[in-house]
């Protein structure tokens, strides 16, 4: 069965929508790097190829923290060596620090993502930093990566809650964020890592900052609010929103977190509202149904189940 033959939800308006979405593939990299085994590189090359054939045109291919930390992810340089990069597709990979930012220019990467907390509990036991020792440990990283020409986009964790601190105050996100910015990030993701946002925190924070032209948004969806907290950001003008396909992923500091918010299911949403996004949803729909056969679970993703059975 495809999404054509049961048929789309029908067009609304979309009053204060943008026209285009980007959507930002995390699967094979914040999806993966959460499985409990190791999936083969070879299986990895494909998922990206069979994402890229699907119209995604951001895929977060892999990340250079240090293998002790994401075994899944050890494989960084054969990967990017075997991939066959698409015309038109960026395959920005995580860096942690300048030792990750040496070997993503060795491995001849051109975007990167560094990962930054809002939170000072959540630095300290993500980088083992403060709060504001991790700018001292980004700077260089971000200074010698524009000096090579590269693409720097930031993530900032815990932006609507902590489960150490509770509560995050917007003040303290835009703080974190527009230091980054202005060290010279191109954009800044802002991410709901526990999966407890709510449509009215994503306008104070998003609303918080003085233009949304470069900001992103990353939910989990562990109280099953990852499509209205989306919603709630593009209708206050974001356009760029990460999302993993087939749901992949999840959380270690949310019990019973769900993971990223589906790409499919995201893509189902805009196809509702009318919002381009140029994505086929059919061939998303296959390979993340492809990709659970080899992870040996069904997708977590309501759009794989429903349209894949």
């Amino acid at each position: 069965m495809t999404a054509r033959s049961v048929g789309l939800p029908s067009t609304v308006s979309g009053s204060g929508l943008p026209a285009r979405v980007t959507i930002w593939e995390v699967g094979a990299r914040d999806g993966l790097q959460n499985e409990s085994s190791v999936v083969d590189v070879a299986v990895k090359l494909e998922f990206l190829d069979r994402l890229a054939d699907a119209g995604l045109s951001v895929l977060e291919a892999t990340s250079f923290v240090h293998p002790k930390w994401v075994p899944q992810l050890a494989d960084a340089e054969q990967l990017l060596a075997g991939l066959e990069q698409r015309a038109g597709v960026s395959y920005p990979v995580l860096v942690p620090n300048e030792r990750g930012l040496d070997r993503a220019l060795a491995a001849g990467v051109r975007h990167i993502a560094i990962f930054g907390s809002a939170t000072e509990t959540f630095a300290n036991k993500n980088l083992n930093r403060t709060l504001d020792e991790q700018f001292a440990m980004f700077e260089p990283v971000v200074t010698r990566a524009r000096k090579e020409g590269l693409d720097v986009r930031a993530y900032v964790s815990m932006c609507f809650g902590d489960p150490w601190e509770g509560h995050v105050e917007p003040a303290q996100v835009v703080s974190v964020g527009t230091r980054l910015l202005d060290m010279g990030c191109s954009q800044l993701s802002l991410g709901d890592t526990i999966g407890v946002a709510t449509p009215g925190q994503v306008e104070a924070v998003v609303g918080g900052f003085p233009s949304v032209d470069n900001l992103a948004v990353h939910f989990h969806d562990t109280y099953g609010q990852a499509l209205s907290n989306t919603l709630a950001a593009l209708r206050l003008g974001v356009t760029t929103v990460d999302s993993s396909a087939g749901g992949l992923g999840g959380c270690p500091y949310a019990e019973s977190a769900t993971g990223n918010l589906a790409t499919e299911d995201l893509v189902w949403m805009l196809d509702g509202l009318g919002v381009e996004h140029g994505v086929d949803l059919d061939k998303l729909v296959a390979t993340s149904a492809w990709m659970a056969e080899r992870l040996g679970r069904p997708s977590p993703s309501r759009v794989v189940r429903a349209l894949a059975g």
